[in-house]
């Protein structure tokens, strides 16, 4: 309802201070048009909305203005006992002060709600981590958490995705988890970049305050970063035939290939068509399925594979394994 928006735009800006028209659709699932409207609204409701130009800008409240109109409703009260990451929590340190924060909100609800609400994790559980989750261990997290905090720049020895070692003086902005992966959000040499945490080989707080960009969001710009890494992502496509028998197995394979197209067609054999990162690893996955899978197109993969695997035979052929005649 539009009533229950316009009330959610105030408490966005109250404890927000300032969210431009883009920020504001996003979080509200509705388009810019929307939003412009609803300013409209607000300001013809007496509601003191004004709108900030230039880099930093933004919808924000005239300065002193407080809404009362913080009523919770049932569904919002439930929703705060869905259970985060207990991992993420523990890293943080926040693990014992979330468990106690929890108890102290269900003395404090209703108590025609106790019931409904103590039986939340009962019915509801999320659990972000993968099935077989690698456990990163981070030597200076504390410090790292704490440099956020304290808004000094740090000195850094890094350890970039090729190996290679490089000193940086950043300045911290927000900690952010992908999964049960940490990032490190910090400006260096005028540009905001992402530091896997895991990486950081050690760290040294320096005597040296910083000043936030101003206007800095941390969840906008790691959503706006995000979709430009996937963006950048290198991409591989292969015309394949594959075997009804591992079609099952092609589509829970999703962490190594995307199916991007299937036809069933008259005989045996399934048309797909599968999307790889890079060339390698397209040949290396095609050839792990053996004579369950060959490809039609790109003719320069289908005489790859034929090269490896020959080139498997001849090696084992050396040590004076044949195949049985």
């Amino acid at each position: 309802m539009r009533a229950d928006r316009l009330i959610r735009i105030l408490l966005l800006l109250q404890n927000q201070e300032r969210l431009t028209t883009k920020e504001l659709a996003q979080q509200l699932e509705v388009t810019e048009r929307t939003i412009h409207r609803d300013m409209e609204a607000l300001s013809v409701a007496g509601i003191p909305v004004v709108a900030r130009r230039g880099k930093y800008g933004g919808w924000q409240l005239m300065e002193n203005y407080r809404t009362r109109l913080t009523g919770l409703k049932k569904e919002e009260i439930m929703s705060l006992f869905l259970s985060p990451s207990e991992q993420l929590l523990k890293d943080l340190g926040y693990l014992q002060e979330w468990t106690e924060a929890r108890e102290k909100l269900i003395a404090s609800i209703p108590k025609n709600l106790h019931s409904e609400v103590k039986d939340v994790t009962n019915r509801l559980h999320i659990d972000s981590s993968a099935w077989r989750p690698s456990i990163e261990v981070i030597q200076v997290f504390e410090l790292l958490h704490q440099a956020v905090w304290d808004q000094h720049k740090i000195k850094i020895e890094y350890e970039r995705a090729d190996g290679t070692v490089v000193t940086r003086i950043v300045e911290p902005l927000g900690l952010v988890a992908k999964g049960n992966t940490w990032y490190v959000v910090a400006a260096s040499e005028g540009e905001i970049r992402n530091y896997r945490a895991s990486r950081v080989i050690s760290a040294e707080k320096l005597d040296e305050p910083f000043e936030r960009p101003d206007g800095f969001q941390l969840a906008s710009y790691w959503q706006e970063s995000k979709q430009q890494f996937i963006r950048s992502l290198p991409s591989y496509e292969a015309q394949v035939e594959v075997s009804p028998d591992i079609l099952a197995r092609l589509k829970f394979a999703g962490r190594f290939v995307k199916i991007a197209d299937l036809k069933k067609q008259e005989g045996s054999w399934i048309s797909v068509k599968l999307n790889f990162d890079t060339e390698e690893e397209a040949k290396s996955f095609i050839l792990g399925f053996g004579n369950q899978i060959r490809v039609t197109q790109p003719l320069q993969l289908k005489e790859q594979v034929i090269q490896m695997a020959r080139s498997i035979i001849d090696f084992y052929n050396q040590d004076g394994v044949h195949p049985e005649e």
